[in-house]
């Protein structure tokens, strides 16, 4: 099992939205990519109830049976495009993959 965690830190404003705005919208349009590629096992997305100088604004946890299939979804057309959207309102990106046995 792997296991694919992702932190988003946004902007302020971006593509004519606020920092709220923008991590409602990106979590809606991760959410989606569940219904769209079949090789997600898990997929949760959260925003932070409260913030602080050091928390981020979008969290992804995600899993997948193995490392093929998180290729396979890194790679799929409906995950790039979400990613080109992603790109262009945030303002750093953590992340960690690992394996379970």
């Amino acid at each position: 099992m792997i296991k694919h965690i992702v932190l988003w830190r946004l902007k302020e404003k971006a593509e004519g939205r606020t920092l709220a705005e923008n991590a409602r919208e990106m979590k809606d349009r991760i959410e989606n990519l569940k219904k769209l590629i079949p090789q997600i096992i898990e997929l949760e997305v959260g925003l932070p109830f409260e913030t602080t100088p050091t928390s981020s604004d979008v969290a992804l946890y995600s899993s997948f049976k193995n490392r093929e299939d998180l290729d396979r979804y890194q790679n799929h057309p409906d995950h790039l495009k979400v990613v080109e959207f992603v790109k262009k309102i945030t303002v750093e990106r953590r992340a960690v993959d690992y394996e379970l046995p």
